[in-house]
């Protein structure tokens, strides 16, 4: 009897043994794994700095074509953007000449207030080797479902396969005359006849208003 209990202690003690040898192993085993809060918050910090690139990209400058940096920079204008519009110059930091054009044209925006700007047509009005003069014709969006025409040009230059708009104290006088000559031409398409027909009509239906803009600029 004496032995049977000794073997019965014996196989109990060794039961234990496995049993809290396994426990070990699963505790040990738990404690490598990584914490799940650490794996939560590196996908977080992924997919944000994933929706960054993104929206960097969305709202970034483009020199792909003449056409772009100019819709750049008028969008920018709009938006009061200095650091965009200076990038579609091609410069870091603006001169006190492209500083005051920078601060008159954004004050300009300002004053009629938009809710936003549409693009309506733009396009190249003539090339001359690096040189691309380009019309852009967009709308102010108003309250009141109002919409101002506008209408601007400006001379751009490709360099290193990118453009930019030439500030207007690089535009030369023969740069200067070439594209008056070619604005007159311009002057003659349905670009620019649709452009003078919304503006008289919304200065018909909105009598005073330039008056008002000057005001606020003055």
């Amino acid at each position: 009897m004496e032995k049977k209990k000794a073997v019965r202690r014996s196989e109990s003690r060794g039961k234990k043994q496995v049993k809290r040898k396994s426990a070990g192993i699963s505790l040990n085993f738990l404690k490598k794994l990584p914490d799940i809060r650490i794996i939560a918050g590196a996908v977080i910090l992924i997919a944000l700095a994933v929706i960054l690139i993104f929206a960097f990209r969305g709202c970034g400058v483009s020199h792909k074509t003449p056409e772009k940096v100019v819709r750049s920079l008028v969008e920018s204008y709009v938006k009061g953007s200095e650091r965009k519009i200076r990038n579609c110059y091609g410069v870091k930091k603006a001169d006190d000449n492209l500083q005051k054009e920078i601060s008159a044209t954004i004050s300009y925006f300002q004053a009629h207030n938009p809710e936003k700007v549409e693009i309506d047509d733009c396009n190249i009005i003539y090339e001359d080797g690096n040189y691309t003069y380009v019309y852009i014709v967009y709308s102010l969006v108003l309250d009141k479902d109002q919409s101002y025409p506008c209408i601007s040009t400006y001379m751009t230059q490709k360099r290193d396969d990118k453009y930019y708009v030439l500030p207007p104290s690089e535009i030369t006088d023969e740069l200067s005359m070439q594209a008056a000559e070619k604005y007159a031409d311009f002057m003659k398409t349905d670009a620019y006849k649709d452009y003078v027909t919304a503006y008289e009509t919304f200065t018909k239906k909105n009598p005073g208003y330039e008056e008002k803009i000057a005001s606020k600029l003055s």
